[in-house]
């Protein structure tokens, strides 16, 4: 058999290296492309009593939280309830963050509901669709191209494995694109308008608003853990990271009325049309 000139062995050895690399990057291609997870069936989010944002453990800042000088106290426990005053001494807030929620606390302490965007049959936005409570469960419609989430009357979609528009029209819930990183579904959102608050507790923000979320079924499927980055550098001064928790629960959506002119004891803003519209 005759011997390989150098140039032929380096041809060889070259083709042999591109082909090791094409089938690293194939495999890694079809790991990242293997089977999504699943989160079929309903989910309700722990905290139903008063669905509140959860720190991540060791990772700092936080959600913000309640005002230790005023206790939250949810319903079905046998004392007065009261409505969620945040703590100010936040260090992570704008200062005219601060003087909003000062002004919502303040109006909460003299006796104003504390309605939520939920009460007034509002989107919920992102990441404050995540504080919504039972009973209602947390519906996940999954598709090669999107992913829609659904609780109530309330829909988000998710659009797989594109990217962002050049320059989004702030809506209530933003542009939100996403991706499957092995067991997570990895949701981004950007674009959204500043008409409600990110949590329970009034906070505003602005359109500079981004948000990361990462899903994961956990403990054998009987839970789901949904962890989030919030980043607005008018609104903080870095970056927060929270979490929320749910049960699986396989629950029928029931739907929740918001008809127009609905009339409650208390003022929750619904809106009302001055006029029919057919």
């Amino acid at each position: 058999m005759p011997s390989l000139s150098l140039r032929e062995k380096l041809f060889a050895a070259s083709t042999l290296a591109g082909l090791m690399t094409l089938v690293a990057v194939a495999q890694g291609l079809a790991q990242q492309k293997g089977t999504p997870p699943d989160f079929s069936g309903g989910w309700i989010g722990l905290n139903g009593g008063g669905p509140f944002f959860e720190a991540v453990p060791g990772v700092v800042p936080g959600p913000v939280t309640q005002d230790p000088a005023h206790p939250f106290v949810p319903n079905g426990v046998g004392q007065q309830p009261t409505y969620r005053i945040a703590d100010l001494t936040n260090p992570n807030l704008k200062p005219w963050v601060k003087e909003v929620m000062k002004k919502g606390n303040d109006e909460v302490l003299a006796g104003k509901v504390a309605f939520t965007w939920n009460s007034s049959c509002m989107p919920g936005g992102v990441p404050g669709f995540m504080g919504f409570g039972g009973p209602n469960p947390t519906y996940f419609l999954q598709t090669p191209k999107q992913v829609v989430i659904i609780h109530s009357e309330q829909f988000r979609h998710v659009y797989l494995d594109v990217p962002h528009s050049e320059n989004p029209k702030p809506s209530w819930y933003g542009e939100s694109v996403g991706h499957y990183e092995g067991d997570t579904l990895v949701i981004d959102t950007i674009g959204q308008n500043a008409r409600l608050p990110v949590d329970v507790y009034r906070t505003p923000h602005t359109e500079k608003l981004h948000v990361v979320e990462r899903w994961k079924v956990v403990d054998d499927g009987k839970m789901m853990e949904a962890r989030f980055t919030v980043d607005d550098p008018d609104a903080f001064n870095r970056p927060w990271t929270g979490m929320r928790r749910y049960r699986r629960a396989p629950l029928e959506i029931v739907e929740t009325i918001c008809a127009e002119n609905n009339e409650h004891l208390f003022d929750y803003h619904i809106p009302i049309a001055s006029k029919p519209d057919f």
